[in-house]
């Protein structure tokens, strides 16, 4: 398995872990509001972070067979995003936007995380 893949591996556990984290706080703890915020945020950030690792995949692909790479799919995040917004906004008796906000954010929190992992086994 290559570097790229163990990365990837670990990230996607990392989120699996973060969304466990989510739905055992939304239904044991009186802060119902605020892990499905976080739920959502987070469900939405793990399909962004799927997009684009696909995509980044596609585009070393491309480099390896010497075509130009497509696109990194933005349009596609800002559109999930934008869905998620939609959905927080109109059913806000169950979601907490500011939650919701942080959420969509725990992907990048993933990737710095992973490096930081990697850094530092790769080091020792």
């Amino acid at each position: 398995m290559s570097h790229e893949e163990k990365s990837i591996n670990r990230q996607r556990k990392m989120m699996f872990f973060l969304l466990a984290i989510c739905v055992l706080g939304a239904g044991f703890t009186p802060y119902t509001r605020i892990f499905l915020g976080l739920l959502l945020g987070s469900s939405i950030s793990f399909y962004n972070l799927w997009l684009l690792q696909t995509k980044v995949q596609e585009v070393a692909e491309a480099v390896k067979k010497d075509r130009k790479p497509k696109g990194l799919g933005t349009i596609s995040r800002f559109a999930a995003a934008a869905f998620g917004i939609i959905i927080a906004v109109r059913f806000d008796d169950y979601f907490e936007i500011i939650s919701f906000i942080i959420g969509l954010m725990t992907s990048y929190l993933v990737i710095v995380l992973d490096f930081m992992i990697a850094r530092r086994t790769d080091s020792a």
